[in-house]
């Protein structure tokens, strides 16, 4: 029996600013991969070439007065844009009802001053990654649930994928020129950006977008997923509990900064957290004394740079009981952190590592090269891993630091199974949490039992929002009920 040539395995809708867009996702006998297809269903092809003609006779009028104004920013553009073109579209469409105006104002404005189909693909929660290789490959995007796909998007030429880099960099005070070919960016939705221009990139001009989470993951959301086990989730919420510091580590969209976001929601709501990043990905609960800090980069003539490291000395003033750090890089801001977590302050941040041992051997390494006996105040390493074929994120494993500087496994993936299975008892948190809170090992699994239970409530009752989820950690440790929350 031969198999479909083309075959659709998913398929949904998508409004963008009244577009209707439908997506489908076709495996192909003849394509490696799936392929990822838009189609705008309340606009007709007719309607389209119309809306190309309209474009065509308003650059002829209006482009050189916009052109010649340095003063223009993107926004001002588009509100030029959007009123004078509301003319020429009466005049072609005499019978069009206002919301149907503003919808094909809306499609205009996104093909000729927006990101194109990109702003489509933008606003498409189930991707994670936008990618433009050039001008003569399709637009490649990275799904949540299959993957790596092809779409049937494709920029028109190479100058245009400069344009949209321009434009994405303009807005925040960046350019991306020969002389500087390589840009780091991110959209005011908080989306990431890198952009390389050719010959820099030998096949043509690149565009990277990492999309901004607009649901963070949840530590219910990981459970269910099968990222973490209950007794894993229990574990790491003692530990934020009883202010033991965590380092997550982990590959390149592992879901690092994704579980970092997870368990800082489980903090309480009578400390201050500071969070320091490179660009904006954290989201919090409400609930939280939250500060939010981002770096910043020199600007052309290398003025007015701000470091991680100064925003990690910076913040030690600044009074904080918890400090998120989105990556640890350098020696200097290692020294800085592990100073702040013997001096009482709990640390959290995320590190490029691919398992409990490498993480050890990356912070006592150059770069980093700390002294093994300093890592004695981390108290737990959190390994996060992305399976390339399937696409599924897991906790490969979870260690304690040892008084030596070694490392313990205490939780190990069984990637045959997909489960995770206990592989050591916890012994130096086990003493830091008799010595500092009087816990016995008794009193201790008896709190971890009683998480899980709160646990499994929460994902009988698909609570995944972070600021629910923020006021039951909060009724939680002020022994309040928090049942009535969900």
């Amino acid at each position: 029996m031969e198999s479909k040539i083309n075959e659709v395995v998913d398929s949904y809708e998508l409004s963008v600013n009244d577009i209707i867009v439908e997506v489908s996702i076709v495996s192909d006998a003849k394509e490696p991969v799936p392929i990822y297809n838009i189609s705008i269903t309340n606009i007709s092809d007719m309607t389209k070439m119309i809306l190309g003609k309209i474009r065509e006779e308003f650059v002829s009028q209006e482009t050189k007065n916009i052109g010649t104004d340095d003063d223009f920013s993107v926004l001002k553009i588009q509100e030029h844009f959007k009123k004078n073109i509301l003319g020429l579209l009466k005049k072609y469409f005499p019978t069009a009802n206002q919301k149907t105006m503003d919808m094909l104002i809306n499609y205009v404005l996104q093909q000729n001053i927006g990101l194109g189909n990109l702003d489509i693909l933008l606003k498409d929660p189930n991707l994670e990654e936008i990618v433009v290789n050039n001008s003569e490959e399709p637009v490649w995007v990275y799904h949540r649930k299959h993957g790596w796909l092809k779409t049937n998007v494709k920029i028109p030429d190479e100058a245009r994928i400069r344009h949209y880099s321009s434009i994405i960099g303009r807005d925040i005070g960046k350019e991306i020129t020969i002389l500087n070919p390589l840009m780091d960016a991110h959209l005011k939705t908080g989306d990431r950006v890198n952009a390389t221009l050719s010959p820099i990139s030998s096949k043509g001009n690149t565009m990277t977008i990492r999309k901004f989470s607009v649901r963070p993951w949840t530590i219910t959301d990981f459970i269910r997923e099968g990222t973490v086990s209950y007794e894993i989730a229990a574990l790491l919420w003692l530990a934020i509990q009883n202010e033991l510091s965590i380092v997550i580590s982990g590959g390149t969209a592992s879901g690092k900064t994704s579980m970092l976001n997870a368990i800082s929601n489980l903090f309480p709501p009578n400390q201050r957290i500071l969070s320091l990043e490179d660009t904006r990905e954290l989201m919090l609960p409400k609930v939280l004394h939250w500060v939010p800090l981002e770096t910043r980069l020199p600007n052309p003539e290398g003025k007015g740079g701000i470091t991680m490291l100064d925003l990690v000395v910076n913040s030690l003033r600044m009074r904080p009981d918890r400090i998120i750090v989105g990556e640890i890089r350098k020696k200097e801001e290692a020294e800085v952190l592990f100073e702040a977590m013997h001096t009482g302050h709990s640390v959290y941040g995320t590190l490029h590592a691919n398992n409990v041992r490498e993480t050890i051997n990356r912070l006592t390494n150059p770069p980093i090269n700390m002294s093994k006996q300093v890592l004695s105040a981390l108290s737990l390493i959190v390994v996060q891993n992305i399976n390339r074929r399937n696409g599924k994120r897991r906790t490969l494993q979870i260690g304690e630091v040892l008084p030596t500087g070694d490392a313990q496994v205490l939780y190990q993936l069984n990637a045959m199974k997909d489960k995770h299975e206990k592989l050591n008892n916890p012994s130096t948190i086990y003493e830091s949490l008799k010595l500092y809170a009087g816990l016995s090992a008794e009193e201790i699994q008896k709190d971890l039992n009683e998480k899980i239970k709160v646990l499994k409530w929460m994902v009988e009752k698909n609570i995944t929002d972070i600021n629910k989820i923020g006021l039951i950690m909060s009724n939680y440790y002020r022994k309040k009920p928090f049942k009535n929350l969900a």
